[in-house]
């Protein structure tokens, strides 16, 4: 493996981290905020930094990248953004230690939305807008992004996708993958700005609107007041973020599908897509039922609230317009169990994806018919393709690594203290990429603050991984992926 062209790309995207701090640096000049030192330091250091690494370990020779050098670029890259995103955090004054930095960028990148803000609208302009902007840079990929442009730099980019991309088989939109990460990243910039306009038509100033905008097409939960979403008590606001969260945790081919190719059946013909659909409908009528009869609700009332919990929670966005762990327990039920399914593969949304659950399902099943019938072949499909039985048995493996680590995080955070449900609800939130847990600490209406510094480095990393799907962040402390 040619380690110096790596870490020369590791630096590249350490200076585009740098560019992007620019821009909250412009929101507090705006505002007069005496963040814009900070943010303004923050870029020099990152710009420094990659540009060093960059033009040092450059290495022309190399034309293409294999698959090793593509996990570990991606790796490193996330890693190195999430501990320089937390830079201009602590240079603002409003975070008390690295470790809060830190935590609260890492959560930015990885699209979690944990926070470790106790007063959100005390923070500054620049800082929230920075807590946005990195959820939609890692909503799509930051490392997606990079793509478009590593061909000017004389170097393939289909191991980064690979690497990054939220899926267990990447699609090749179109025959050359920076023509993918463009077209990926138009549909994702049209919808966040048809989103913008919608809560600015219903009643957000600019700023709220762009920054819940950039923080539902990402998934990730960072809002700028302490109610969250539920700050606006509208109908028009809440169903136009739950409906763009559902769009969010879509696979974002088939909005490729349905914007280039015009396949206005894109969305049916996918049957990962229809048993993602069919979940957030069942759970959230399901929800409704007991808000309905439990709370007295009216119908209204309790479909939105139950639409909207619904798709925060499956596809990892994190927002809340109430405080669910006081609803039914079998409310509650639902949503816990939306905590390991997550968004759909492709989409910007975390967790194990809908695809390796109904992968799973179908196994099993296909299992109780070979116990009736032995010599019986029943191939796993999805739609009309079978799945290849090594790729069933990678979803198997993906699923139990996946379980041990977050059992592993969950043991970590209750050495340190913590009670069991603060515990395993922090673990899988961090993990699934999903922000708020359950119980009064971490759930919708808490924050991560009280943790001790030890939980939130655990935590950061969990996201990390949750965010990378695992392989990608493990792969790292294997030796062999470093030697020739």
């Amino acid at each position: 493996m040619n380690v110096a062209f790596a870490i020369s790309l590791v630096g590249l995207i350490c200076l585009g981290v740098g560019l992007c701090m620019l821009l909250p640096l412009a929101v507090a000049l705006i505002h007069a905020e005496p963040g814009w030192l900070a943010f303004l330091g923050g870029s020099f250091v990152c710009c420094l930094l990659g540009g060093v690494l960059f033009w040092s370990f450059r290495d022309r020779r190399v034309k293409e990248l294999n698959h090793r050098e593509g996990m570990a670029v991606v790796g490193l890259s996330w890693l190195a953004a999430g501990v320089l995103g937390g830079l201009p955090l602590l240079l603002s004054g409003d975070f008390k230690s690295w470790a809060d930095a830190v935590f609260e960028s890492v959560s930015g990148f990885t699209t979690t939305g944990a926070s470790v803000l106790t007063n959100v609208e005390a923070a500054q302009k620049c800082v929230l807008f920075w807590r946005a902007l990195t959820h939609w840079l890692g909503g799509m990929g930051f490392i997606v992004l990079g793509v478009a442009v590593l061909p000017f730099l004389g170097v393939g980019g289909m191991q980064l996708y690979k690497a990054e991309a939220p899926s267990p088989t990447p699609d090749r939109l179109v025959p050359r993958i920076a023509d993918t990460a463009k077209a990926l990243w138009w549909i994702y910039v049209l919808l966040t700005a048809a989103e913008a306009l919608l809560l600015l038509l219903g009643g957000m100033d600019l700023f709220d609107s762009l920054c819940h905008a950039m923080a539902t097409m990402a998934t990730g939960g960072f809002s700028t007041k302490n109610l969250s979403v539920g700050h606006w008590p509208s109908p028009f606001i809440q169903w136009v973020v739950t409906i763009f969260m559902i769009l969010a945790g879509i696979n974002f081919t088939l909005h490729f599908q349905l914007f280039s190719q015009r396949r206005w059946d894109a969305f049916w013909r996918d049957e990962e897509c229809r048993f993602y659909l069919a979940l957030t409908v069942g759970a959230a009528l399901i929800i409704t039922i007991c808000l309905w009869l439990a709370q007295g609700l009216d119908t209204a009332s309790a479909l939105r609230l139950a639409f909207f919990q619904t798709a925060t929670i499956l596809t990892t966005t994190g927002f809340a317009t109430a405080d669910y762990t006081l609803w039914p327990p079998l409310a509650l039920a639902v949503l816990t169990m939306l905590l390991f399914i997550g968004g759909s593969a492709g989409s910007t949304g975390g967790g194990p994806k809908v695809m390796r659950v109904l992968v799973v399902l179908k196994q099993s099943l296909a299992e109780f018919g070979r116990l009736i019938h032995p010599r019986m072949v029943n191939p796993v499909k999805l739609g009309r393709r079978t799945v290849d039985k090594q790729v069933v048995a990678a979803i198997w493996a993906f699923m139990g690594l996946y379980l041990a680590c977050f059992a592993l995080t969950t043991l970590g955070l209750a050495a340190l203290g913590l009670d069991g449900q603060t515990a395993f609800s922090a673990a899988i939130a961090c993990l699934g990429n999903i922000g708020p847990g359950l119980g009064p600490i971490v759930g919708p209406v808490g924050n991560y603050a009280s943790l001790p510094e030890a939980g939130k480095w655990l935590l950061s990393a969990a996201m990390l991984v949750g965010r990378l799907e695992v392989y990608t962040v493990l792969v790292l402390f294997i030796p062999g992926l470093w030697r020739d």
